[in-house]
């Protein structure tokens, strides 16, 4: 088994739905058998631990691919031969396997000299778990034509048994090794999508994903239902709140109607005041009037400041400081993200609120009474779901799930369900919501990553490219603005 700390980060990248990576040049046989040791703990955390050999065979197939394709390109490089050529490649091709073998060890060294690595990840997400490598020389189109070639080949064998007794030019990476691939998959019960292959600014990565146990996840979702069934005692929004939600939303209410409605709550008028006079309106003069801060602040901020100070009062805010500073935090920097890339007010108050409720479904989680607890176990035992899973969901990614499903019942705007449904999975969101639920989830990382919680390496590349940041330094640079920024506010408060 892998070390603990290794164990522990793989039960917080389940948890988390978080990918762990793992990067080598020269894929020496320690590093092969340190892999075989990771992929056996995660398919034994997540109740598939049947499937090891099936995925092991299938995971060095793609290594071996990976490291070929990579000493492939320094081989044609030192030939000077060019591998988009037809004439060059049929020429680099007649000895390439013969050379590479007989001085493997050159080889190898000159892919590391190069910065040729080959990169696993192994990304529990949702309902399946997926497995890539990545190695940064990109796949042509004939490599790639010719991988899908043994694919479709393979659907002319039954078993393993068939497979082999072809005769098949086995002299390129995609060759019988590809085709037992697709029937390894097919013996796990799936087809031929889970395997993808695919090129992209310079780096080819090749992907496996599998479905985690139905049972458990059947088993999870009935969790859930019941927990946010339970949660049903929580009381709805405040009377005055959805008083004021609903002259918001009626097209005859005036703005002195609503202000007024918010000054009979000294508490809410203060909320209000403390907002449009907080540093991201940058004011010359300071607002008392409540006409002028709803007018400020707008129908929509004004109905984002209500969800936020109503799921706080309903789910105690000074009975989670640590919970409720670390939403705040979030909060602060998914709109400072939103108001680099937008101009759009909506966008940025939205990105806000939903930085503040990500997390309701941890909140909800830490606030759950004993006897409340009991009845979940109750349940849980009657229907023999195992006690782990209930500590799945507090702990892990699903609480976002718990979290989406009573701001439902609390009738939140769909942008602000989906920022809590999805910011572990940003690129599950429906596209009008993605801006939005990027900016949370981006806040969220850059905090994950503040505190020591998130490496650079396993964050969304392409969602951090749309922010302008690529690379480690530049992320690290906007990181330490935002916090010394959020720190400088609390201060101002």
């Amino acid at each position: 088994m892998p070390n603990p700390i290794i164990v522990d980060k793989i039960k917080q990248s389940v948890r988390m739905s978080v990918p762990l990576t793992v990067t080598t040049y020269k894929l020496p046989h320690e590093t092969e058998e340190q892999i075989d040791e990771i992929l056996a703990a995660y398919l034994e955390e997540l109740g598939q631990g049947q499937l090891k050999d099936h995925l092991s065979y299938c995971l060095k197939e793609l290594a071996v691919n990976a490291k070929k394709a990579n000493t492939k390109r320094v081989y044609f490089d030192e030939k000077k031969l060019d591998i988009q050529s037809r004439e060059d490649y049929v020429e680099g091709m007649k000895n390439f396997k013969e050379e590479t073998l007989n001085n493997h060890d050159f080889w190898l060294e000159m892919q590391k000299n190069r910065g040729l690595y080959i990169k696993f990840l192994f990304h529990p997400k949702g309902r399946n778990f997926k497995i890539s490598i990545k190695n940064n020389v990109e796949i042509t189109r004939k490599e790639q034509m010719r991988v899908y070639d043994r694919i479709a080949r393979s659907r002319a064998f039954e078993t393993l048994e068939e497979a082999f007794a072809e005769v098949l030019d086995d002299s390129e990476g995609a060759g019988l090794g590809i085709v037992i691939l697709v029937l390894m998959l097919r013996k796990m019960g799936l087809d031929e999508d889970a395997y993808e292959i695919e090129g992209e600014e310079g780096v080819t990565t090749a992907s496996i994903t599998v479905p985690i146990n139905e049972v458990k996840l059947e088993k999870l979702d009935m969790l859930i239902n019941q927990i946010v069934e339970e949660i049903d005692r929580l009381p709805q929004f405040p009377e005055n709140i959805v008083a004021i939600q609903r002259l918001i939303n009626d097209p005859k209410s005036e703005i002195n109607d609503i202000a007024r409605k918010i000054s009979t709550d000294p508490s809410l008028t203060a909320d209000l005041l403390k907002t449009v006079n907080s540093a991201q309106f940058m004011l010359p003069n300071k607002v008392d009037n409540i006409v002028d801060a709803v007018k400020m602040l707008g129908l929509r901020g004004v109905k984002n400041m209500l969800f936020n100070y109503g799921t706080e009062k309903i789910l105690d805010l000074p009975a989670h400081p640590e919970l409720w500073e670390h939403a705040h935090r979030v909060a602060f920097y998914s709109f400072t993200l939103a108001r680099q890339i937008t101009r759009s007010k909506d966008i940025i108050d939205d990105a806000y609120v939903g930085g503040v409720l990500h997390d309701i479904g941890k909140i909800v989680f830490s606030a759950v009474h004993p006897d409340l607890l009991d009845r979940i176990k109750h349940f849980s035992s009657e229907r023999d779901i195992a006690p782990g899973l209930f500590e799945d969901l507090s702990a892990g990614y699903n609480h976002a799930e718990i979290g989406a499903k009573i701001a439902e019942k609390w009738n939140f705007s769909d942008s602000l369900i989906e920022s809590i449904r999805y910011h572990h999975e940003p690129n599950a969101c429906r596209p009008e919501h993605r801006l939005i639920v990027y900016c949370v989830y981006l806040g969220n990382a850059f905090c994950a990553f503040e505190f020591g919680e998130m490496a650079y390496d396993i964050m969304d590349h392409s969602i951090l490219a749309k922010f302008r940041i690529t690379s480690e330094e530049q992320f690290k640079e906007v990181q330490h603005r935002l916090s010394n920024n959020y720190d400088a506010e609390i201060k101002l408060k």
